[in-house]
């Protein structure tokens, strides 16, 4: 049932639901999923360690803020995380893969024109082709880091325009990875995080009025 809770809160803090910043009413949680507060804080412990909220004693949980600083680490790290999957999914490809893949890609083609369907479809993609590279620590660590990585990945994709540039990436991503090209699938996937970023930092500029700021690293176009 914690977990349960967890992902659930989860779920909701990237969507927004729960502003940043905002405190979790344990009380009203507590009674709307018909708990004890104890699975419930041993669900806020476990929200505490995915870094989507911080737990202060005699205070509360509250959600953790978003931060620019974080959301260029965060999606950096994963740049790396989900190249180096993407490469290995590609060298290891298989038949069935291949046709999976093809399902995945139909799966964000058909949620283009809402961002949270294209959001999670996105999300799943990223973990299938972690699955696809047959390496259990890193896809370990790439679906641990799907929770906390999700609300930026959010904001990077709140616009047509920037899941419309998305999915050619995927679909290249796919196509090179179906062709056995882990170099290339490794340089798409990283082109494709660190838009995401991009467009992610952007959005939190303006929600605090700074001005935005021209990345020094211009990547070209695989």
């Amino acid at each position: 049932m914690p977990l349960q809770i967890a992902d659930a809160l989860a779920h909701d803090i990237i969507e927004e639901r729960y502003a940043p910043g905002a405190r979790l009413n344990e009380n009203q949680i507590a009674a709307q999923w018909g708990v004890s507060r104890s699975p419930l804080r041993e669900a806020l412990r476990i929200l505490e360690k995915r870094g989507l909220v911080v737990i202060t004693p005699q205070r509360g949980a509250r959600v953790t803020a978003l931060s620019i600083e974080e959301v260029e680490q965060l999606f950096e790290i994963r740049a790396v995380l989900v190249g180096l999957a993407a490469k290995g999914a590609a060298i290891r490809v298989e038949d069935n893969a291949a046709q999976r893949l093809d399902v995945l890609l139909l799966q964000l083609e058909e949620s283009l024109h809402d961002a949270e369907r294209y959001e999670r479809a996105s999300a799943t993609t990223t973990i299938e082709i972690a699955v696809m590279g047959r390496s259990p620590p890193l896809t370990e660590m790439i679906v641990s880091f799907a929770h906390r990585i999700g609300r930026y990945a959010r904001l990077g994709l709140a616009t047509q325009d920037r899941r419309t540039t998305s999915i050619a990436h995927w679909r290249s991503l796919v196509e090179a990875i179906q062709a056995g090209d882990g170099e290339r699938a490794e340089t798409i996937h990283r082109r494709l995080a660190l838009e995401n970023r991009d467009e992610a930092v952007k959005v939190l500029r303006r929600r605090m009025n700074k001005p935005e700021i021209t990345p020094d690293c211009q990547w070209n176009r695989p």
